[in-house]
């Protein structure tokens, strides 16, 4: 906290000792001698005479009260003219940076593209960008970042820029495949990710890679392998791609991302084996569409068989898609 003079003032009055000590010299008539003052005593006196409620004689070595009200209004003067100072000096910021921020203006970009789209080609230029984009655009981000298999340097990297961006007051909520509950670089990062207050989710279905920063721009595949990115600003199109996230969103699944980061795996949603197994998909294809063993999804179908009273898996998927619900309530 900044030191300031009410931010003195409030601690001394938080300060049982300050405030028993001057209440104690109002007792004695608003007047104390420093040699009836306790040496434990003497940090309490330190804060009132700072503060201006006590003030020293010097002549015969005591200390009398001041008024509150005569302190108060020294403080809320000197705050306002330190106020004023503060405003004015916050006014001068933009022409003291008038210069720079021309020269960033027109610096050349390594960006292509019309007017609303900026296309960036190398995945060192797109994160130079992304940098960038989490300064100048602060409040809320948006992540679509499918797959596993990210090094443990772009995580760590990840990890630093999700750091910042939260610790300036922003707010992030980022989706996985289910795959990433089966790989420990991205448990790790979504373990400490969520700490810090980022919000994971995981989707069974594929999706594409993209980033939105404060519903105004959106960063976007220009390449089916990743190497080039579309920034985009025009708004028809960002409130698309924000809309498309928000619908990903309200379909993805919560995890728990310490107990994998801590050894344990999570419990898969049987919800979501007993709608695909409805849908026709066999066990294997399960497995590998919510990036989880066979062994696991084969447990939970057995489970589904005692509940459906299925002897095989056939029956069991023409009974889930003939009930009223296609799922079951694990």
């Amino acid at each position: 906290m900044t030191d300031t003079p009410a931010t003195r003032l409030s601690a001394t009055l938080q300060d049982a000792a300050a405030r028993a000590l001057y209440l104690a010299v109002l007792r004695e008539g608003g007047r104390v001698r420093a040699a009836e003052v306790g040496a434990q005593d003497e940090p309490a006196l330190r804060q009132l005479v700072d503060l201006g409620l006590l003030v020293p004689q010097l002549m015969d070595g005591s200390y009398s009260a001041v008024d509150p009200r005569a302190v108060g209004r020294r403080i809320g003067t000197d705050l306002r003219r330190t106020g004023t100072r503060l405003l004015v000096e916050a006014d001068q910021v933009p022409d003291l940076l008038r210069e720079l921020t021309h020269a960033y203006d027109t610096a050349p970009q390594r960006e292509t593209g019309r007017a609303g789209t900026r296309i960036i080609t190398g995945k060192s230029e797109i994160r130079h960008r992304l940098e960038q984009l989490t300064h100048t655009h602060p409040d809320e981000s948006l992540t679509a970042q499918p797959g596993a298999g990210r090094s443990a340097d772009v995580l760590a990297e990840s990890l630093t820029r999700t750091r910042r961006y939260l610790e300036r007051g922003g707010t992030m909520r980022c989706l996985f495949e289910a795959t990433a509950r089966t790989d420990a670089p991205a448990v790790g990062y979504a373990a400490d990710a969520t700490r810090l207050g980022c919000a994971i989710r995981v989707l069974e279905h594929p999706f594409k890679r993209f980033l939105v920063f404060d519903r105004t721009v959106a960063v976007i595949p220009a390449a089916p392998d990743y190497t080039s990115a579309a920034v985009v600003d025009d708004p028809s199109t960002v409130a698309f791609v924000v809309d498309t996230f928000e619908q990903l969103w309200q379909r993805a699944e919560g995890v728990n991302w310490a107990s994998p980061a801590a050894g344990s795996t999570e419990p898969p949603s049987r919800r979501q084996i007993a709608r695909l197994l409805a849908q026709g998909l066999t066990q294997r294809a399960i497995a590998t569409r919510m990036g989880l063993g066979e062994r696991t999804v084969a447990a939970h179908i057995a489970r589904l068989r005692e509940q459906y009273d299925a002897e095989t898996l056939f029956q069991l998927g023409w009974q889930m898609r003939g009930a009223r619900t296609g799922e079951s309530g694990g």
